[in-house]
């Protein structure tokens, strides 16, 4: 089971708002729309993902993790690679 299953729908909810977010800029784009206000559009919409995915790797965080560090090893430390280097790819985007 996946780590953020209990808060699948919140998760979707956001994609979701997301993805309106991106076809609104479509629209605008098409519309001919002022493009200060097509980018302050896709800084909401960058907003959106960021904030999806920190929550999404709070939660891979909580229970993958930790899961992985409670029983140690290569898995371990598998794990905490994985986390920083998806850590690190949030940090440069």
């Amino acid at each position: 089971m996946a780590g953020y299953t209990a808060t699948k729908q919140d998760h979707l909810r956001r994609l979701r708002r997301a993805e309106g977010q991106v076809r609104g800029l479509q629209r605008m784009v098409d519309e001919d729309k002022y493009c200060i206000d097509i980018l302050t559009q896709v800084s909401a919409a960058t907003s959106a993902l960021q904030s999806f995915a920190i929550a999404l790797l709070e939660e891979h965080m909580a229970h993958c993790v930790a899961d992985a560090t409670a029983k140690g090893g290569a898995e371990a430390e598998a794990k905490l690679k994985e986390a920083s280097d998806a850590i690190a790819r949030l940090i440069r985007s």
